[in-house]
C-alpha cells in the first residue's frame, strides 16, 4: 500500500499547474464566442474593445495568421468566416489582466448572417450515414449469422431501446495553457493535458514547425476523464495570442465555455434487440446505435463495440449510425464506447433475465464464454464469472426475491441490480530512460501524464522492481515533451504502455551496470516499439461486476444510492491505494450518469442551457453513501511485464446499468432514457 509520491506537494499548493507557472510580462487572453448556431462572420467590429485601456489586441477571421496545416477542423481557430455551433471561439482578446481581457471581449462586436441550426439527434434523420471506423479503429458495423431470422424465430424476444443524453467531462482543473515564444521562434506550452508527446507533434503540425521547436510542460493535470486527450481551441488560442504580441499568454477556459469547446460524451440512441431460448441463451443480438457528430470533424463514438465482447451468441450484428449536427464535437469521455454502449447492453440483459424466469447473474454466467465472440480469440484472461461470484457473496445476493416493486421501508421502495463490465487492456508503443546516479539513486523518464491518477506512484513501484531497489532511491518524472515520447493518457493505457517502456529501459541499465555507477552516471533508455507489434494474437479485456442497492422514495420519485459493489477483474494490481481510487472514482461518476448527468440542449438556439455545475449536477460525498471496490487474484502473462491491465475505466462501465436494474427491481418501472429522474418515475408510481 503506498501513497502518491506527490501527495505533500498537492496538499501543500507546491506542486503547479498549467496556469500557475511564474513568467514575466505575462498577458491573459479571454475568448469571443458564436451567439448564433449557423451561420457565417460578416463583421468583426473591435473598435470599442481595442480602445479599452490595457488591451493589446483582438484576433478574429478578419486578421489572425495562416495556420499551416490544423490536423482537425477544431484546431483550425480564426481560419474560417464559417460558424458550425454555437459557442464556437470566433475572436480572442488579449490584455495586461485577466480582468481587462474580460471586459473588453464583451464589447467585441460579431455581425453574422445567420441559419436555424439543426442540433436534435432522431433516429429518421435524413443525414445519417456509415462512418468508415469508430473510434479508434474499430468497423462501424459487424455481422455474422442470419441475426434478423434467428431473432425473430427465437422462443424469448427482447426488442428495446434506450437512450442516453450528452454529458460533459467536467475535470476539476478547467482547461488552461501558459504559452510563450523564444526569440528562435521555439513555441513553450504549459499546459492541462493527458498527453504532452500528442500536444508537441498536433501543434508542431499547426503552425508549421519543426517538432523540436516545440516543448510542453504538464507535470500536475487537476483531471481530463478524456478531455484533455488531444489538444482542444485553447491551446491554439493561447499559442496564436502569444505571438501576436510577443509576450507570454495564459488562457483558462471558463467554466461556463467549456461545454462547447472542449468535448463531451455523445448522446446516444440504442435499440437492441436479444433472442434466446427458454433457458436464456442467447442466440441472436443486434445491437443498433445512432449517435452525432459535428460539422467540423468526425468523431465516431464506439458504443456497440462490448456487444462484440460480452456474450456468445451465434447470430450477431452491430452497427454504428452518424449525423453530422451543429454542435460541438463530441470526444473522449471516460470509457468512451463501453460506457453508453454496455448501459444499453447490461439493462437489455435484466430485461431478458425477467422475460425468461432466470436470475441475472445466471444468465449472465449460462452466456460466458472462453473466446471473443466475433474475432474468435482466444482470451488472455476472463475472469467475469469471479466477479459475477465474488460480488454476490460479498453483496448478498443470494435468497434476493426477483419480483419487483413489493419492498418497502415506510414510504421507500427498495431494490437491488447488477451488471457486468468490460474494458479492453490497450498498449501503445512508448520510449522511456532510466539513469543511475553518482549518488546511488535511479532517475527514471518519460513523457507520461499524471491526471490524478497515481501514475507517477504506479511508475515508481514498477521501476523500482525492476532495478531491485528500494522506491526512496527511484525518481520518476513525468510531463514533459522533452522526455522520451509517451502515448496518451487514456483508454486505460497508460500503465501497461509506459510501464513496459520503464520496465524495458530499467532492465537495460542493470545490464550495463557492473555493480559500480561511475562519477558521471549512467544511462539506458528503451522502445517499446517492435515488442508492443510483436504481441501474440490474444483478446485482452478486463471485467467486473457492478452491484447496486436503491431505495426510491413513493411520494417524491427520489432515488438513493444505498450501498455499491464493485468486483474487478484486472491483472495485478500495482498499488492497490490508488487502484481502489481509480475504482470508486469510476463507481461514482456512473452513479452520476444512471441519476443525474444531462447536458440539455437548447433546440432553437443550438446551445446546453446547463454549463456550470450549478445546473450540471454531478454526485457529491452526500450521494455515496457505501461504495465498495475490490478485485479477484488475476494471472495473465500475455499481457506486459507487470501483468497488469487498465483500471482507470472499468470502474465507470456497468455502474449505470447496475442502477437501473436496481430502479427497475424497487418499483417495477423500467427508465430507459437516462437520467433517472423523479420527472420519470412519479407518473407510473
Amino acid at each position: 500500500m503506498t501513497e502518491r509520491l506527490e501527495s505533500r506537494e498537492k496538499v501543500t499548493g507546491a506542486a503547479r499547474y498549467a496556469y500557475e507557472y511564474p513568467v514575466e510580462n505575462v498577458a491573459y487572453a479571454a475568448a469571443v464566442q458564436a451567439s448564433v448556431g449557423r451561420g457565417e462572420i460578416l463583421a468583426v467590429d473591435a473598435d470599442a474593445a481595442l480602445a479599452l485601456p490595457g488591451v493589446l489586441a483582438v484576433l478574429s477571421c478578419e486578421n489572425a495568421p495562416k495556420l499551416s496545416d490544423p490536423p482537425d477542423g477544431e484546431l483550425a481557430l480564426f481560419q474560417s468566416r464559417t460558424v458550425s455551433y454555437r459557442g464556437q471561439f470566433v475572436a480572442a482578446v488579449v490584455g495586461e489582466t485577466l480582468e481587462t481581457a474580460r471586459e473588453a471581449a464583451r464589447l467585441v462586436r460579431v455581425e453574422y448572417a445567420s441559419e436555424a441550426p439543426d442540433v436534435r439527434l432522431r433516429p429518421d434523420h435524413p443525414g445519417l450515414y456509415q462512418p468508415g471506423k469508430v473510434n479508434p479503429v474499430f468497423p462501424a458495423d459487424t455481422e455474422q449469422g442470419e441475426p434478423e431470422d434467428v431473432f425473430n424465430n427465437s422462443a424469448v424476444r427482447v426488442d428495446v431501446t434506450y437512450t442516453t443524453p450528452a454529458e460533459h467531462n467536467n475535470p476539476m482543473e478547467p482547461h488552461a495553457t501558459l504559452a510563450l515564444w523564444d526569440e528562435h521562434g521555439h513555441l513553450m506550452l504549459y499546459d492541462s493535458t493527458q498527453g504532452a508527446s500528442n500536444v508537441k507533434s498536433m501543434l508542431a503540425q499547426t503552425f508549421g514547425l519543426d517538432p523540436s521547436h516545440v516543448r510542453v510542460v504538464a507535470p500536475h493535470v487537476g483531471g481530463g476523464f478524456g478531455s484533455k486527450g488531444i489538444p482542444k481551441p485553447n491551446v491554439v488560442l493561447a499559442a496564436m495570442a502569444a505571438g501576436a504580441v510577443r509576450r507570454p499568454v495564459k488562457f483558462a477556459v471558463p467554466r461556463q465555455q467549456m461545454y462547447a469547446t472542449t468535448g463531451y460524451r455523445t448522446p446516444t440512441i440504442q435499440r437492441l434487440r436479444v433472442g434466446a431460448d427458454n433457458d436464456g441463451r442467447l442466440n441472436a443480438i443486434l445491437h443498433d446505435v445512432v449517435e452525432q457528430t459535428s460539422t467540423v470533424k468526425e468523431f465516431a463514438e464506439q458504443t456497440a463495440t462490448p456487444t462484440r465482447v460480452m456474450y456468445q451468441a451465434p447470430h450477431r450484428r452491430t452497427t454504428h449510425r452518424l449525423v453530422p449536427l451543429d454542435v460541438p464535437t463530441p470526444s473522449w469521455m471516460r470509457a468512451p464506447g463501453e460506457t453508453p454502449g454496455m448501459y444499453a447492453l447490461e439493462s437489455v440483459m435484466d430485461e431478458l433475465a425477467i422475460a425468461t424466469g432466470i436470475d441475472p447473474i445466471e444468465l449472465r454466467i449460462r452466456n460466458d464464454t472462453d473466446r471473443e465472440p466475433e474475432s474468435g480469440l482466444p482470451f488472455s484472461s476472463r475472469n467475469l464469472v469471479a466477479c459475477l461470484q465474488e460480488g454476490a457473496a460479498r453483496f448478498g445476493w443470494a435468497g434476493r426475491d426477483p419480483a419487483p416493486g413489493v419492498r418497502w421501508e415506510g414510504r421507500k421502495l427498495i431494490g437491488t441490480g447488477v451488471a457486468a463490465s468490460t474494458y479492453p487492456a490497450y498498449m501503445s508503443p512508448n520510449r522511456a530512460t532510466a539513469r543511475a546516479e553518482p549518488d546511488g539513486t535511479f532517475t527514471v523518464r518519460i513523457a507520461a501524464a499524471d491526471i490524478g491518477t497515481g501514475a507517477r506512484t504506479a511508475l515508481a513501484l514498477i521501476a523500482a522492481e525492476a532495478l531491485k531497489a528500494d522506491l526512496g532511491d527511484v525518481t520518476v518524472e513525468v510531463g514533459d515533451s522533452a522526455f522520451p515520447k509517451a502515448s496518451v493518457a487514456g483508454g486505460s493505457s497508460g500503465t501497461a504502455g509506459w510501464g513496459t517502456a520503464v520496465v524495458r529501459a530499467c532492465e537495460a541499465l542493470r545490464g550495463k551496470l557492473n555493480g559500480e555507477v561511475p562519477p558521471e552516471g549512467l544511462e539506458a533508455e528503451a522502445d517499446t516499439t517492435a515488442e508492443v507489434k510483436a504481441r501474440e494474437k490474444y483478446a485482452r479485456h478486463a471485467f467486473g461486476a457492478q452491484f447496486a442497492e436503491v431505495e426510491v422514495d413513493a411520494d417524491t420519485g427520489e432515488v438513493r444510492v444505498r450501498r455499491m459493489l464493485g468486483v474487478f477483474a484486472a491483472g495485478r494490481i500495482i498499488n492497490p491505494t490508488t487502484a481502489r481510487s481509480q475504482f470508486i472514482g469510476g463507481m461514482t461518476m456512473g452513479i452520476g450518469m444512471a441519476l443525474m448527468e444531462e447536458s440539455v440542449m437548447d433546440e432553437v438556439f443550438g446551445d446546453y442551457l446547463n454549463r456550470d455545475l450549478a445546473q450540471y449536477h454531478v454526485p457529491a460525498c452526500a450521494d455515496i453513501r457505501d461504495i465498495e471496490a475490490t478485485w479477484v487474484e488475476e494471472s495473465d502473462p500475455h499481457l506486459n511485464p507487470m501483468g497488469s491491465k487498465g483500471i482507470g475505466e472499468i470502474g465507470i462501465v456497468g455502474a449505470a446499468a447496475a442502477v437501473g436494474n436496481a430502479v427497475h427491481h424497487a418499483t417495477g418501472i423500467r427508465v430507459r432514457n437516462l437520467p433517472i429522474t423523479p420527472a420519470k418515475l412519479l407518473p407510473d408510481l
